[in-house]
């Protein structure tokens, strides 16, 4: 009798202390690069300070991830491997190995690049949201929307108002803008901070300089030949504008 209860006993504590693999499903953003930014830092800096993926979304079900970066977005095969811990095969072509507690999605460190950390996005995004705009949402409430007023500059003393999903009013005739989070417009502003204004599908690329609550909007001076890849220097300013 005594031998049974040890038994019984012994197979109750394995099933209690049996790792449990948390449900990664879905969407997570690189939340420490959008802290960062919005410290009022220079924009490119604040994301490179903190790797270059900046969304990750997780089908554990289909077996795939998706993974966006500035510039493109890979998908991956999913591959658990213990539990807690998956590795995403890209069709051979080099993997990343990820962590979980449930809280936290870590993208292990490699020889080429640092480990990163990815949470949940709060608010979570809308029913149906197009995968790969969850961070750039997220990183324009924090750094660009709300109400900024023009100190200087055509319309001084008017209110420009930003929005989370990339519209503008106020400022000029632009009703809509575009940080550049990296990729050719990134090259082209040789490492200048620059953003898309536009009206309708008529727009431009201008230089911007941002330091705590004010920011600067610079024309961009394209130095190169029209046959050239553009290459971008910032020219006179055009807006200065103050957070509210």
């Amino acid at each position: 009798m005594r031998t049974l209860l040890v038994i019984s006993l012994i197979l109750l504590g394995g099933c209690m202390h049996a790792p449990q693999t948390p449900d990664i499903s879905g969407l997570w953003i690189n939340q420490a690069a959008i802290d960062s930014a919005a410290q009022g830092r220079p924009l490119l800096r604040a994301l490179d300070a903190h790797g270059m993926n900046l969304e990750w979304n997780i089908d554990t079900r289909n077996g795939k991830a998706q993974v966006s970066n500035a510039f493109e977005l890979g998908e991956g095969q999913l591959l658990p491997k213990a539990p807690g811990a998956w590795t995403v095969d890209y069709n051979g072509h080099g993997a990343d190995e990820l962590r979980s507690d449930g809280k936290q999605l870590i993208q292990l460190p490699t020889e080429r690049y640092a480990g990163q950390v990815f949470i949940r996005p709060d608010p979570p995004p809308p029913s149906g949201e197009k995968w790969g705009t969850t961070f750039r949402q997220a990183l324009n409430s924090a750094y660009m929307a709300g109400q900024w007023k023009i100190i200087e500059g055509q319309g001084t003393g008017n209110i420009v108002v930003f929005t989370a999903d990339g519209r503008v009013s106020g400022l000029a005739q632009n009703d809509r803008y575009e940080l550049c989070l990296g990729g050719d417009c990134a090259t082209q502003g040789a490492g200048n901070d620059t953003l898309y204004l536009g009206k309708g599908d008529v727009g431009d690329g201008w230089i911007f300089v941002r330091y705590g609550k004010r920011l600067e909007i610079l024309k961009a001076i394209n130095l190169s030949q029209p046959d050239e890849i553009p290459q971008l220097t910032p020219g006179p300013r055009r807006w200065l504008l103050e957070k509210r």
